[in-house]
């Protein structure tokens, strides 16, 4: 049923205008643009808008309606939803605000007028109160950001829910500016009917969605159980990624004054996430570190961990961190120091972290490598590749962009101006996560190791 709102055959935009910069003209530019279904503007006042014509109201519309956009104030929407129902539309997202959110008498009667409407005539709703859905696959896009504000990121596998509109544009900008491909995003509001229940449910089957991030608030009032039943079942096929906002009382006082949610005991939300297989990320930083490895790295079949560097100071950091995260990084077994030894000068360090040191080059990088990455004890490998040594010139990490072919992460720590930023940005693209930090290298490759034994403990 939710399919309608991602792969509609007919779009009407409630609210379409002429006039720049007003939210009914950005949804039509957008939709224009990159959609491929009919459009259908809708507006007493004009005959046409952007070279479509324009309609009085939705019953006027001679095709098919598929999905509804309403872009009008508030006050307007229950007699909208009528019309749809009467017209037999099947999906409406209100991106209009002015409902519970506002915590006054008329906004909540709005909201429950709108909510027995769309019931008597089973029409499912998305919002009020939010941007609604930007579908990278079908075009679909209804957030009412310009291009030139709100970047859009490219076609990726990574599918985004949440209950804050102006947090998922703010990640989708920050996404597109760093590469990060993505699939789906949801900003759902006061969510009067869909929620991230039936989302995540929806996005559990979906084949362009590998792994799901939530930016949640809170679950809504009698939905705990189910939450728990679907987040389970959807993390037994693809990971979940949440950030849990409203954590403090204060912030439960915002997240309820920001879109009507229960924000709710965040203690017990921690409780819920670890018997799910949820995994939580604690700052906006760790959401894109966990995204970017779930998303492109085979899961890990043990904690073994080699780190092949050519700083000797960042393999023992790295160390460190990696062992204080819960993995482990081995001694360096006999029969891998011969054959490092046969191929590497004497000044290199063999033990792991292997330091190929200042003078290492591509082609050092690479035959080390290539022992490394085939062996049954080695269940992930991390690479230090920083770029100013005189001998990196590039072979090294297109070397490493081919890497996948071992089935085992493998991971990048690169630290510097721009060069580094060059390496990095070609890595990315080709599905390699890159780090600056080797803390929050470590905090991402344990997140994917629990991950992993998630998967392989319910038979994956």
């Amino acid at each position: 049923m939710l399919d309608v709102f991602f792969n509609p055959s007919s779009i009407a935009v409630v609210g379409a205008t002429p006039k720049e910069g007003k939210v009914g003209r950005v949804i039509l530019e957008n939709l224009k643009s990159k959609y491929k279904g009919m459009i259908y503007p809708v507006n007493p006042h004009y005959q046409e808008i952007l070279g479509l014509k324009t309609y009085s109201n939705l019953q006027e519309i001679p095709g098919r309606v598929d999905l509804a956009v309403i872009a009008t104030p508030a006050r307007t929407v229950p007699q909208i939803i009528e019309d749809a129902g009467l017209k037999g539309v099947r999906g409406v997202i209100i991106i209009s605000g002015g409902f519970r959110e506002t915590g006054t008498q008329e906004g909540l009667a709005l909201e429950e007028e709108v909510k027995k409407l769309a019931s008597r005539y089973g029409i499912r709703i998305i919002g009020p109160n939010c941007l609604g859905v930007l579908d990278n696959w079908s075009g679909v896009d209804t957030f009412f950001l310009p291009e030139d504000k709100m970047k859009r990121p490219p076609k990726g596998n990574v599918s985004i829910i949440s209950q804050s509109g102006a947090f998922a544009s703010a990640l989708l900008d920050w996404m597109s500016i760093h590469g990060y491909g993505v699939s789906k995003v949801v900003s759902f509001g006061n969510k009067v009917d869909v929620d991230e229940v039936e989302l995540l449910e929806y996005l559990s089957t979906d084949p362009t969605t590998n792994v799901v991030f939530v930016y949640l608030e809170g679950v809504r009032e009698g939905r705990g159980r189910d939450f728990v039943r679907i987040a389970k079942r959807v993390s037994e096929v693809k990971p979940v990624v949440v950030y849990k906002a409203g954590k403090t009382s204060r912030g439960g006082v915002a997240a309820s004054s920001h879109t009507a949610a229960l924000a709710g005991n965040y203690e017990v939300y921690k409780s819920v996430f670890r018997q799910t297989g949820i995994i939580e990320a604690e700052s906006f930083d760790e959401i894109m570190d966990l995204v970017k490895v779930l998303s492109t790295q085979p899961l890990l079949k043990g904690r073994r961990v080699y780190i092949i560097t050519d700083a000797g100071g960042v393999g023992v950091m790295l160390t460190d961190a990696i062992e204080l995260n819960g993995l482990e990084v081995p001694e360096t077994p006999p029969d891998l120091k011969e054959k490092l030894k046969r191929i590497l000068p004497p000044h290199c360090i063999l033990g792991n972290p292997i330091d190929l040191t200042g003078d290492a080059d591509d082609e050092r990088f690479i035959k080390v490598l290539e022992e490394v990455l085939p062996r049954s004890d080695v269940d992930a490998v991390v690479i230090v590749a920083l770029p100013q040594i005189p001998g990196l010139r590039g072979e090294l990490f297109e070397y490493i962009a081919k890497a996948r072919k071992y089935g085992k992460p493998v991971l990048v720590v690169i630290i510097g101006g721009e060069i580094a930023s060059k390496y990095k940005k070609m890595l990315e693209e080709q599905g390699v996560p890159v780090f600056e930090s080797p803390e929050r290298l470590a905090k991402a490759l344990r997140a994917l190791y629990i991950y992993s034994l998630i998967r392989f403990q319910r038979g994956h």
